[in-house]
């Protein structure tokens, strides 16, 4: 064993083992990932403001806090409509050459997961409030505020982005909020992370424990649905951010759904319609995303959201069926057609 007494050789045989096992651990089978796995047919690259956001979002170090990958277990369900695969992020490419960040997988779940953040939260007004404070629309975040991103004008311009912050937030005196540049180009990054459609032939994993199916009982005397699908879990997702875990809103920002006209009216195609395709009718609010369709949606979740809103906060209404929902939606989506 002359080689333990021989430093030179000792070194050398160490680095030839370190260069043998980085190629066939780590370069190869690298390698091998790239020329087989390719990206999803539909996915879409990342627009030039959203490549801008990327590095934004690097700089503030994002990444510590937000991952981007679902995995196949029920508690993921709600980040994403399936598991993530490797050709979710096979079009990912070194942002130069000298910075690889192609895929930025993220370290922990401090804060939300990010991969299908564009589909669940499409609305640039709550991107914005959110990033200029994020108390104000989640009140137990610790995500730290980025004001910095914004600037303060007391008379601006047609051009300009302002942000619907409440009145009780402005700082007074500096005038109205608006998005720099920067924080746009986030937003467009944000608003672009959305898992692709697989194509037909493809199978992905299902998430484990799948939901039950749609029944109806009776209880007291009242036909109480039961869609397989929680409603609190799914406006608690989806819909909080904006309208508040107590249905409350945000004055200047978001409408109230507690005591609201349209939950609790008979003109159950309007709500559904909404839910469906957004709102934008009252200008003192932000413009509400078509959140229904952005997630494809079925009745048995569109039910279960309508039911869930109109039965809490002190909203007393009768509860709707599936049936109901789905032909409310096939007349809704055959109208769009024929537009």
């Amino acid at each position: 064993m002359e080689i333990f007494n021989n430093h030179k050789k000792l070194y050398l045989l160490a680095s030839v083992l370190f260069v043998l096992l980085t190629l066939f651990v780590a370069l190869l089978p690298a390698l091998d990932n790239q020329a087989k796995i390719q990206p999803l047919p539909d996915e879409i690259p990342l627009s030039d403001a959203a490549v801008r956001g990327k590095q934004v979002f690097i700089a503030n170090g994002c990444v510590a806090c937000h991952s981007q990958q679902v995995r196949n277990v029920e508690m993921d369900r709600k980040w994403g409509g399936r598991p993530s695969m490797s050709a979710d992020y096979a079009g990912n490419k070194r942002i130069d050459v000298w910075t690889n960040t192609a895929t930025l997988m993220g370290t922990e779940r401090t804060g939300p997961d990010l991969t299908d953040i564009g589909t669940r939260q499409p609305s640039i007004d709550w991107h914005l409030v959110h990033l200029y404070n994020p108390r104000i629309v989640v009140k137990e975040s610790i995500m730290p505020a980025y004001p910095f991103l914004f600037d303060y004008k007391q008379n601006p311009t047609d051009t300009d982005v302002v942000v619907a912050v409440p009145e009780g937030m402005m700082k007074p005196g500096k005038g109205q909020v608006v998005a720099s540049q920067e924080a746009l180009d986030l937003v467009a990054y944000l608003q672009e992370l959305k898992q692709a459609k697989l194509p037909e032939a493809t199978v992905a994993p299902e998430f484990l424990y799948p939901l039950k199916e749609a029944t109806a009982t009776t209880t007291g005397g009242t036909q109480v649905v039961d869609t397989g699908v929680d409603g609190k879990n799914l406006y608690m997702t989806n819909c909080a951010t904006c309208h508040q875990a107590n249905g409350e809103g945000l004055a200047g920002a978001f409408p109230p759904l507690k005591n609201s006209p349209i939950v609790m009216s008979d003109n159950l195609q309007l709500f559904v319609d909404i839910i469906l395709n957004g709102y934008d009718a009252r200008g003192e609010y932000g413009v509400m995303p078509a959140v229904g369709t952005n997630l494809n949606w079925t009745a048995n979740e569109v039910t279960a959201i309508v039911n869930y809103e109109r039965n809490n906060w002190g909203n007393q209404a009768p509860q709707v069926s599936v049936e109901e929902v789905q032909q409310i939606m096939d007349y809704i989506n055959q109208i769009k057609e024929k537009k």
